[in-house]
């Protein structure tokens, strides 16, 4: 039932109350909330001058914001999609359900697992992680440079010695492997080799305080830290293993949907009259 303004409709959804403007329910003619309006649905039962329907209030939000926006906004510790896709199906919004039953939106466990070897004078990073879009931020931020070996002995005294960038090895999408530190491997040459995260521009020698640094960006991009293991103590490999809850992006209805959904009402249409 309206309220005095006739544009405007109130809905009780088990004890939830939610006001929005007729047009909006009006927006899809073949819902179920457009021809609650009508009286023509059973399910919808006119009470204290307000639409009441025995369904769960806390997803019907969801709906409604669909309805208003054709954009439904999850937040990012949202589970119930299951319940949702029931409400969605109520209401007898297809492109919703449909939507709703794509693994692609919903929330997924993320696994990340860091290995790190720490020698005398060097160290070794390789991170796993099971979705390769991390590797790739990772592989974008992580920057490996080492000192140039040169026979002029002059650079031995210079206080900043020429830096060359070093690509970091990719095993396969998943991983990327990297060192840092000190290591005599031409002769009696020396090499350093220095790692920057971004966005700190420091660049780090000691493999303590890369992993250090390494942990602290991980956890701000919303990592937990679930276990830690010594994989191999005498070679001195320690894992760090962490998860994430991987959010679900913005469910946005497209211009071409829209048109495939309105292509589907006119074949039904149309074979309804026959």
């Amino acid at each position: 039932m309206t309220t005095g303004n006739k544009e405007v409709v109130t809905l009780n959804v088990g004890g939830q109350k939610f006001t929005t403007l007729v047009s909006t329910l009006r927006r899809f003619n073949d819902f179920k909330p457009a021809r609650m309006l009508d009286g023509s649905d059973p399910e919808f039962r006119v009470v204290n001058g307000q639409f009441f329907v025995d369904r769960d209030g806390s997803l019907f939000k969801y709906i409604l914001d669909y309805l208003r926006t054709r954009q439904v906004s999850l937040p990012p510790d949202f589970f119930d999609y299951e319940g949702l896709t029931r409400e969605a199906e109520f209401y007898e919004i297809r492109l919703l359900v449909d939507y709703l039953s794509k693994d692609s939106i919903r929330q997924r466990l993320e696994i990340l697992e860091v290995r790190f070897s720490l020698q005398e004078t060097h160290s070794f990073f390789r991170i796993f992680c099971s979705y390769s879009s991390t590797i790739e931020m990772l592989a974008a931020r992580i920057c490996v440079f080492a000192e140039q070996a040169s026979t002029n002995w002059n650079y031995a005294y210079q206080p900043q010695k020429p830096m060359a960038p070093v690509p970091l090895q990719r095993p396969s999408h998943h991983d990327l492997v990297f060192q840092c530190g000190t290591n005599y491997s031409a002769g009696e040459e020396f090499a350093a080799r220095y790692v920057t995260i971004q966005p700190d521009d420091r660049k780090l020698i000691n493999g303590t305080n890369v992993l250090g640094l390494l942990v602290d960006i991980l956890l701000k991009e919303g990592f937990r830290l679930i276990s830690t293991r010594t994989v191999s103590s005498e070679e001195k490999v320690e894992c760090y293993t962490f998860e994430r809850i991987k959010r679900p992006q913005i469910l946005t209805i497209s211009d071409g949907l829209r048109t495939e959904h309105a292509n589907h009402q006119t074949k039904h249409s149309k074979t309804q009259r026959k």
